[in-house]
């Protein structure tokens, strides 16, 4: 029987009228195949490869999109499940480039039109081969298209949303999905710090002496400083040097503090006395006693002058009244070596060789009236001289311990409790409030010899600023809040630039970095 069925399947095939010319379809030979066996699926490609070697007879051009058999793949392949868990592909509209999807369907839509035109307007083989190339051109063109949208981020149907933006502190070029984490190089809050000195000057004979305050920066941009038993003022603005006074020998100056406004200087020395210079005039104004031992520490508040001493004594001069002495105040057994008024002058904050921090409260016209303090904390485990009070916390109070107990403690005045302690390794010198930053600046000693900057409340080290070969026994800052200038035992003066009131820029910090380095030099005081 099988001969027959070849002879009439190749009889069909040379019929030239009618719908049946040419070979059967394909979609015809897949139902006989599967009808009739393999056996008959060898005869029908036996019967195309007849038809197509001896009568000449092309298979027609298949145009895409029309066949069932195209459709029948696309059933099948069809998945049942999406990932979302429905039963439907639904695309994005936030995340599908819809400019891209128009372009590339219209063109889908233009070539399925030429080619049903080609299809029927040429039959011959030069007309489909040309027509092929055309179309794989095209479509060669809209994948090339495809693909740089692509790579642009537009898809033409996206099932997910985007990926969040990246923050503006992310600078990597890869199209990938940023990290959550900062990193460290531009975490929050970070600024840039200069960590070398801006100028350095020699102080030969400044006295290392951790209990004395031998520094002070006026609010007319006028540095004091005492070196030995002399007195000189340096112009900061113009970098001139002014011999101010100069003591008998076996007296010394130990402490100096300028008034709030104007030149009047107050000088505490040896001999228990308080000396006030007008500075403008280079002359002294009057000689205060009162202490039985050298005055260590000075502070100004308006008209009023509090001097500690060695007798563990606080005095109140009113430098107006012929007597002066007002008040004084005993709450130490040991010399007095720290003294600080809060920013409402409210309160004076005291520190002594006793390892105690005293808070004294004052009536309205700043004359003490009690003579116990407001509060007495205990807890340092050495001498406190570093003090320094919040400035936009008037309530707030720093103080820091010496090489017995290292550590920096901040208390509320208000109810008298301890708010913070850290441990900073080294002893405590000096400590200065930021008025441009939430931040705090300290002087150490034994083993770095550094200034630290830290973070306000949270207490995290921002920069260390070294250079000193010996501890930093004193700090004083400029008018304008920008610049710290350390006074170390290694009898020099350095300026640090490290609180400037606007961020610098990148190209600005390149510039001000390395001129910073060659604007170091060394002018001697004396």
């Amino acid at each position: 029987m099988s001969q027959f069925n070849f002879v009439s399947d190749l009889q069909n095939a040379l019929i030239k009228d009618g719908e049946t010319c040419g070979p059967a379809p394909r979609w015809k030979k897949k139902l006989e195949a599967s009808l009739n066996g393999s056996v008959n699926t060898t005869r029908s490609v036996l019967s195309v490869s007849y038809n197509t070697s001896f009568s000449g007879v092309q298979p027609p051009v298949k145009t895409p999109g029309k066949s069932t058999d195209t459709k029948a793949k696309k059933s099948t392949t069809t998945p049942t499940k999406t990932p979302g868990g429905g039963d439907r592909f639904i695309p994005n509209r936030a995340a599908t480039n819809f400019e891209l999807a128009h372009f590339l369907q219209v063109n889908k839509d233009t070539a399925e039109k030429s080619d049903e035109e080609n299809e029927g307007k040429n039959s011959g083989n030069d007309n489909n081969v040309q027509a092929s190339a055309h179309k794989g051109e095209r479509q060669k063109l809209i994948s090339e298209v495809a693909q740089i949208g692509d790579n642009k981020g537009g898809r033409i149907l996206c099932y997910q949303n985007k990926a969040p933006a990246a923050p503006e502190t992310h600078t990597n070029p890869l199209k990938v999905v940023y990290a959550l984490k900062t990193p460290i190089s531009t975490k929050s809050g970070s600024r840039y710090i200069p960590t070398t000195p801006e100028r350095i000057l020699d102080a030969p004979d400044f006295i290392n002496d951790y209990y004395l305050n031998l520094m002070d920066w006026s609010g007319d941009n006028i540095v004091a400083v005492a070196l030995g038993s002399c007195v000189y003022l340096w112009n900061a603005a113009s970098g001139n040097i002014e011999q101010l006074s100069e003591y008998e020998e076996g007296d010394y100056v130990c402490s100096l503090s300028w008034i709030q406004e104007g030149q009047i200087l107050a000088i505490g020395n040896s001999s228990g006395a308080v000396e006030l210079w007008d500075c403008s005039k280079v002359k002294r104004l009057r000689v205060m006693d009162g202490h039985s031992a050298r005055v260590g520490s000075l502070v100004w508040n308006s008209f009023l002058v509090s001097s500690g001493s060695r007798d563990g004594s606080i005095v109140h001069h009113d430098v107006r009244a012929r007597n002066h002495k007002v008040g004084t105040l005993n709450g130490h057994t040991l010399e007095v070596c720290g003294l600080k008024w809060s920013p409402d002058f409210k309160y004076l904050a005291s520190g002594g060789n006793d390892n105690l921090v005293n808070v004294w409260s004052l009536a309205g016209n700043g004359v003490g009236t009690a003579t116990e303090p407001l509060h007495k904390f205990n807890e340092h485990q050495a001498a406190v001289r570093a003090l320094a009070w919040c400035p936009w916390q008037p309530t707030t109070l720093a103080s820091g311990g010496g090489t017995a107990d290292r550590c920096i403690k901040f208390w509320n005045v208000c109810n008298g409790t301890l708010i913070k302690s850290v441990d900073s390794k080294s002893q405590v010198c000096s400590l200065l409030f930021s008025r441009h930053y939430k931040e705090l600046i300290s002087a150490h000693g034994f083993a770095n010899n550094q200034l630290t900057i830290w973070k306000y409340p949270t207490m995290i080290k921002q920069a260390d600023l070294t250079g000193h070969t010996s501890r930093v026994l004193q700090m004083a800052m400029s008018p304008d809040g920008s610049t710290v200038i350390s006074a170390g035992a290694d009898e020099t003066l350095r300026l640090w630039n490290c609180f400037a009131p606007d961020p610098l820029a990148s190209k600005k910090v390149a510039n001000v970095s390395s001129n910073a380095k060659k604007s170091v030099f060394r002018q001697s005081i004396r």
